[in-house]
């Protein structure tokens, strides 16, 4: 079929419609005329496999990344970054009936601070779209900057001289599985964790890398693929340091921390704007990355969070900025009392709030609620149900991800008089 592209789906995807047919058609931009072959149904969705682009839209630009267009990562590289923001702004009204600003990212390439890179005996990088055994193969990621290529290099030269065997996803079997790169952009520290199945790894590893300040070797010896497991030894700091607005965080490499440092600033900065009062309850608290912010902007800070590594994590995070804030290992249905907090801040996972926590919301009517979302739609479900008692006083969004179809968004809620 041929048909012309007329508007992008929630998921970047430009819409092809012949009848009541829809078609998704990756990497493609409103005006793109293509033709399509074939393609298959996923999730009760028809996605395009085999196409062509005849004719190019004006509103395209020239990729930066030469993978672009196979690499799973970004999706909306041909989009100009204008176009992106104007693309995440109608999603956001469509999916949550509210007009928002978008606060752009400060840079739009080198501002991840992590990658997970495959490696596969077809190459190392990253997960080629549509498949999960294939790889690209790469030598740099634009969107982490230029420290990946020297670490794809010396991990490559290290396999070559010490013989090591990549993992093969289909055969589940190998050595060497993944390696996970993290900087703090604005400390410049630099952590290369290295994922092996059972086996040695090689001690001279750190002459492979002189530019890293940690090094970390962890085995997952499962089937599963992740790419994180159980640390058995590190070089160097334990930990690499990250900064935002003067507040100093931990890193490790089972520990998560915003992917957008230089957006994640402006982040922090909102939702403490959003917080009234004085006493704070962060729920799905992390390594503290909102609370340990508000108690050094003198919050008195409680955190909740079911993980408890993280809660650790968040621990140190306190000592290290010498503030006073307490956080416990918990789930966020088993707080026993949201009235005595004046703010409730939540950022929960892409499924959202629990249900269970929803009506206790709404049965202990906490003040003032900060919500933080990196899930149009499950912020959308809700908010149906807690604005029965809350009203929106004023919400943001922020792009954190550029390049694709992802944006977070904070709100604020505030119990109805």
């Amino acid at each position: 079929m041929r048909a012309e592209i007329r508007e992008l789906s929630h998921e970047g995807f430009g819409i092809a419609e012949a009848g009541k047919r829809k078609i998704l058609v990756p990497f493609t931009a409103p005006g793109d005329v293509v033709e399509i072959r074939k393609w298959h149904r996923k999730k009760r969705k028809l996605i395009a496999h085999d196409y062509e682009i005849l004719e190019y839209s004006g509103e395209r630009m020239e990729p930066k990344c030469p993978y672009f267009g196979v690499c799973g990562g970004c999706l909306l590289q041909h989009i100009p970054y204008e176009k992106q923001l104007e693309f995440k702004r109608e999603k956001l009204k469509d999916t949550l009936g509210i007009e928002m600003s978008i606060v752009p990212s400060p840079k739009i390439y080198g501002h991840r601070n992590r990658i997970d890179l495959v490696i596969t005996p077809q190459g190392i990088g990253f997960r080629r779209r549509g498949t999960w055994w294939d790889t690209v193969d790469i030598d740099g990621c634009e969107v982490f900057g230029e420290k990946s290529g020297r670490a794809l290099k010396g991990l490559r030269e290290f396999m070559e001289d010490f013989k090591l065997q990549p993992w093969d996803l289909k055969k589940a079997q190998g050595f060497l599985r993944y390696m996970v790169l993290r900087e703090g952009k604005f400390t410049g520290e630099f952590m290369v964790s290295l994922l092996t199945d059972r086996g040695s790894l090689p001690e001279d590893v750190e002459e492979y890398f002189p530019f890293a300040d940690s090094i970390y070797w962890s085995i997952n010896d499962t089937k599963s693929d992740v790419s994180y497991g159980e640390p058995v030894k590190f070089w160097g700091r334990e930990f690499i340091r990250e900064e935002l607005d003067g507040v100093k965080y931990l890193i490790h490499p089972n520990s998560f921390f915003q992917t957008n440092s230089y957006q994640a600033v402006n982040l922090v900065r909102k939702v403490s704007e959003f917080v009234e009062g004085t006493k704070v309850l962060d729920l799905y608290s992390g390594v503290g990355t909102f609370g340990v912010y508000l108690a050094k902007k003198g919050f008195e800070v409680e955190g909740v969070e079911v993980n408890p590594f993280a809660v650790e994590m968040a621990r140190r995070n306190v000592e290290l900025n010498d503030v006073e804030a307490s956080f416990k290992v918990g789930e966020d249905k088993e707080v026993e009392s949201l009235r005595s907090y004046d703010t409730v801040v939540v950022d929960p996972p892409r499924a959202g709030l629990h249900p269970k926590l929803i009506k206790k919301i709404l049965k202990d009517k906490p003040e003032n609620i900060v919500y933080v979302s990196c899930n149009p739609k499950t912020l959308s479900e809700n908010l149906s149900t807690l604005r029965e008692q809350y009203e929106i006083v004023e919400s943001e969004a922020f792009d954190m991800f550029p390049h694709t179809p992802h944006v977070e968004v904070v709100i604020q809620l505030r119990l109805k008089v």
